[in-house]
């Protein structure tokens, strides 16, 4: 590689590194092409990218961003996966990913300016997903509303039930 193709390469790294809110390390060993063509397809499909990185370069890129305190994790076969809207869909298709391959691993990541060690994104992953959020979040406000509603309706339905009850026994009197 030419000087002037690693200082591009440096560039996109150190872009991909700056503006994106979460940025994972992984090693990738022991995966076949059609195994990370796999992986590819998953990460576009969670809104992420996925990038096999030279460690030199990518030390380089990591300069002044919250991943230059990865440094150390910049060994051996690395691949970096990264989002800049969704960190838990990222971490939830990284992880299941893993989970059907068990050669590759995490080596870390950095969420935002915090660094992540791979329990920290193996709980990422483990947070519901947003929708489901909102979904409860929903259900928690409307809760209120139903049981003041089934209160209100209350009086009204014994009301009902003692007035059908007189009508019963007018009948059966009469």
């Amino acid at each position: 590689m030419q000087r002037a193709q690693k200082e591009q390469v440096v560039e996109e790294l150190s872009q991909v590194f700056q503006g994106n809110t979460g940025v994972l390390l992984l090693d990738f060993t022991g995966i076949n092409v059609a195994d990370e063509t796999e992986l590819r397809r998953k990460m576009t499909e969670s809104g992420s990218g996925y990038r096999v990185v030279k460690n030199s370069l990518a030390k380089r890129a990591a300069q002044g961003s919250p991943l230059a305190q990865l440094d150390a994790h910049f060994s051996g076969p690395t691949a970096v996966a990264f989002t800049a809207e969704n960190p838990v869909a990222l971490a939830k298709a990284l992880t299941a990913f893993l989970k059907a391959h068990p050669s590759m691993s995490l080596k870390g990541g950095v969420l935002e300016d915090s660094v992540l060690s791979v329990e920290d994104v193996q709980a990422l992953a483990d947070l519901p997903s947003r929708e489901e959020l909102l979904a409860k979040l929903t259900h928690q406000l409307l809760a209120p509303l139903t049981k003041l509603a089934s209160a209100l309706q209350t009086p009204l339905r014994n009301l009902a039930s003692v007035l059908n009850q007189l009508q019963d026994k007018k009948q059966s009197q009469g």
